[in-house]
């Protein structure tokens, strides 16, 4: 059934006039990018198709969605494809999901977990048992006894602040059992996505939540009065589950490709050869992203590179923290450049509201072959507003 036309309500230059494009399969080399419409609604591209399979195995803010990069994958059709700011591993997984080698990397621990358990390839059947098994070894009948088993556990002050005891306890017993099975870090992901359900947070910011809620508050998801979460075994059982539906259902979907995960500073990492660069790199000012999933990093103890962040919320976008920006991203690509073959292309999806990238262009020396438009206007999370997103094609 036929998508109707979009009214134009767009700034020049955004294509509008028509309907959304979603035939992904259909882009070979000599589709014109610019004449498709990228400007997806909610009706257009259903959150459930935006976070397919593997794409929802943890939430992740600052991602962008797995159809544009398939995109730009099926026009070029590279041999291998970088991302240096591989994030939650979108290229990588549409990568993976395309038979297309990738090598992608990050500053953040957390990031290149995610982003190897997305993935990794596993035994099924074992991965099944596994979950099931740590499940309901920590939810189950033995749930007390284990916990006398297990004796005191070490609990730092961020935790004690975040978390009701008795959720608290749930947490640490599954992770004291992380240990026992082959598939750690699909259980570590388990056990931070349950972290970040059970805060002590109210159900409509669970991004950024400034402070711990232990009494009841009004409600602006649910329109009532809640109560702040007290345990944790509810969700420790609902994403087992999502996560064994979701890996079973990419392994049907990967293809037979490479995937490279470098944790660390793109702007000093060895990179193997590629013939593409597609990625999306940190807004100035806009996200904390190893502060976004701290939970993490506190129960499992990620290392913590904050200081290093590009363009990082707590750095705000003044005068001097966008020249900062500026001088790192252009650092990253000038030390991507040394590793993509010369016919090779960069391309970019940015929201360049502070006009910077043209001077990274220019430093950088490159030319901007192509750039496209496109309004972002479904939005989720406590940043609800729309706003207009650029995709930038350079070449030498």
């Amino acid at each position: 059934m036929a998508l109707a036309p979009v009214r134009s309500t767009m700034t020049p230059g955004v294509q509008s006039s028509f309907t959304p494009f979603t035939d992904f399969h259909l882009i070979t080399n000599r589709t014109a990018i610019k004449s498709l419409n990228l400007n997806w609604a909610e009706r257009d591209l259903p959150e459930r198709i935006r976070t397919k399979h593997v794409h929802r195995l943890h939430p992740y803010l600052g991602k962008f969605i797995p159809q544009l990069v398939e995109i730009f994958l099926r026009k070029y059709s590279p041999r291998v494809v970088c991302d240096p700011f591989c994030g939650s591993g979108t290229t990588l997984v549409q990568s993976l999901e395309l038979g297309i080698n990738s090598v992608g990397s990050d500053i953040s621990d957390f990031n290149c977990l995610l982003t190897s358990v997305k993935t990794a390839d596993y035994d099924l059947d074992e991965l099944e048992r596994e979950i099931k098994d740590i499940c309901q070894r920590t939810i189950g009948e033995v749930h007390h006894r284990l916990l006398e088993e297990r004796g005191v556990y070490i609990v730092d002050n961020y935790l004690s602040r975040w978390f009701a005891p008795a959720a608290l306890k749930t947490l640490l017993l599954y992770r004291s059992l992380i240990d026992d099975y082959v598939y750690k870090d699909v259980l570590k992901i388990i056990l931070a996505r349950s972290a970040r359900s059970a805060r002590l947070t109210t159900h409509f910011d669970l991004d950024f939540p400034k402070r711990p809620q232990r009494d009841p508050y009004y409600c602006y998801k649910h329109s009532r009065t809640c109560e702040p979460t007290q345990t944790a075994a509810q969700f420790i059982k609902r994403y087992s589950y999502d996560t064994i539906k979701r890996i079973q259902e990419f392994s049907e979907l990967r293809g037979d490709a490479s995937v490279n995960i470098m944790h660390g500073d793109s702007r000093f990492l060895e990179f193997p050869s590629f013939d593409l660069v597609l990625t999306s790199p940190p807004y100035v000012g806009l996200i904390d992203y190893h502060e976004q999933h701290r939970y993490a990093y506190e129960l499992l103890g990620l290392d913590w590179n904050a200081s290093n962040e590009i363009g990082a919320a707590t750095n705000g976008n003044s005068r001097l923290a966008k020249k900062a920006y500026v001088d790192g991203i252009t650092a990253t690509f000038e030390n991507v450049l040394k590793f993509l073959s010369p016919k090779g292309r960069i391309v970019v999806v940015v929201n360049d509201k502070h006009n910077l990238y043209p001077e990274i262009q220019e430093r950088l020396g490159l030319r901007l072959e192509d750039r496209i438009e496109r309004h972002v206007n479904r939005r989720t999370g406590r940043r609800a507003d729309d706003f207009f997103e650029s995709i930038l094609v350079w070449k030498s």
